[in-house]
């Protein structure tokens, strides 16, 4: 625990701060060298809160704000320490600040910029280290950061549009889910009760539905508890490999959702291997970044295989025909730009075109989820309205 003190000695107050485990240790280290001590105040850190810590986490958006700031600043001129020291002034955010003051210290005691990243894996990925250590070592980092933050900015952009895709359908289908529990738990077993007084047959529609509710009125708490576990279980067993293999392969069956997974599995791998070819980084040590920050394990497991073959002396192209999961188009402009000498060039101008699919992929994704969710949401609805109604009509019938 720190400990600020204010003590007497020689005629002369002195104000200090010291670490200790009691006010007693710091009275007797005051005696023991000569002072009378004034005050003692303990320094208590205050802990934040969950909350506290979720909002002042880290972002990809603060590491792509400090990505293009630090190689606009390296491009006009200025050193990489005072371009930290500016931005340390002007950065608001605690866990930033803390970020740009341990990488300011580190490049004073002699360390690289790379290394210095490279105590923050979770903010950094291997393909960013890589290319800020080859721009040290080329002397361009400025020239790489600024391709680096370009294409920070895109993935954000890409990220930016599928999370808005996806808003609408998601909201809908949390509330067609809500609404549906509540009428079944709360409301239906009102109606369904008035049915039991008259004895009359009910509709198979109607029975499934009593019975729907009859469960969730005695189980509601286990039904919830049984999401909430399931959706654990779930979320452990996709971080195994076999729970990662079944994800994402049966994500690309699915039509046009597979089309948007591939489509920016391409995107990201021909841009990131571009980046990478056109800062110095061989070939081979390319795909081993790509390999590591893939997400899609049947992507991930294509490039361990083309980078075997590319070892063992095969061209890149050749080695992408070989893996069916990769569209001629990529295979033969692969083979165009190694025997034109640049590969870097030919693998950005793919990028973009398979940027371009992927915002079609999207639309067409999100023209299809849209529709087919009024159609759940209609069939939902219209079996309560069926389930309900018909033992009406059925009861108004034997009355006349």
């Amino acid at each position: 625990m720190e400990f600020q003190y204010k003590a007497l000695k020689e005629n002369k107050v002195v104000q200090k701060k010291i670490e200790a485990e009691t006010v007693e240790e710091v009275v007797a280290y005051l005696r023991d060298n000569g002072y009378f001590p004034i005050s003692i105040k303990s320094n208590k850190k205050v802990e934040p809160s969950m909350l506290g810590k979720f909002l002042n986490k880290i972002s990809f958006n603060d590491v792509v704000d400090f990505t293009r700031q630090i190689a606009i600043m390296l491009n006009a001129g200025l050193t990489l320490v005072d371009s930290l020291e500016i931005l340390k002034k002007q950065s608001a955010k605690e866990s930033v600040k803390k970020l740009l003051e341990d990488v300011d210290n580190e490049i004073k005691a002699g360390n690289s910029f790379s290394s210095a990243l490279k105590k923050y894996p979770q903010n950094f990925s291997n393909l960013y280290i890589a290319l800020v250590k080859s721009g040290e070592a080329s002397g361009k980092l400025g020239e790489i950061l600024l391709r680096l933050s370009d294409n920070l900015e895109k993935e954000r952009e890409f990220k930016g549009k599928l999370k808005g895709a996806m808003i609408y359908p998601v909201i809908v289908i949390i509330a067609m889910i809500g609404v549906m529990f509540i009428m079944i738990t709360f409301v239906i077993p009102k109606l369904l009760d008035l049915y039991k007084q008259f004895n009359i047959s009910l509709p198979i529609s109607t029975q499934i539905l009593m019975a729907m509710s009859s469960f969730s009125v005695h189980f509601w708490p286990l039904i919830i508890a049984g999401v909430f576990g399931g959706n654990y279980l779930l979320h452990k067993y996709l971080k195994t490999k076999a729970g990662k293999i079944t994800r994402d392969t049966l994500l690309l069956k699915i039509p046009v959702i597979n089309n948007v997974i591939r489509v920016s599995a391409l995107v990201d791998s021909t841009r990131t291997l571009a980046i990478l070819i056109g800062s110095g980084v061989s070939i081979l040590d390319g795909l081993n970044i790509i390999i590591e920050t893939t997400d899609n394990i049947i992507f991930q497991n294509a490039f361990i295989e083309i980078k075997q073959k590319v070892e063992k002396g095969q061209s890149l192209g050749a080695s992408l025909e070989q893996a069916e999961i990769f569209p001629p188009i990529l295979v033969q402009m692969a083979m165009v730009g190694e025997q034109t000498g640049h590969l870097d060039d030919t693998l950005m101008r793919l990028s973009k075109y398979f940027e371009m699919e992927s915002e079609m992929a999207i639309k067409a994704m999100t023209a299809m989820i849209e529709p087919l969710i009024l159609v759940v949401l209609g069939l939902g609805v219209g079996f309560l309205v069926l389930s309900v109604i018909t033992p009406i009509y059925n009861l108004t019938n034997s009355f006349q």
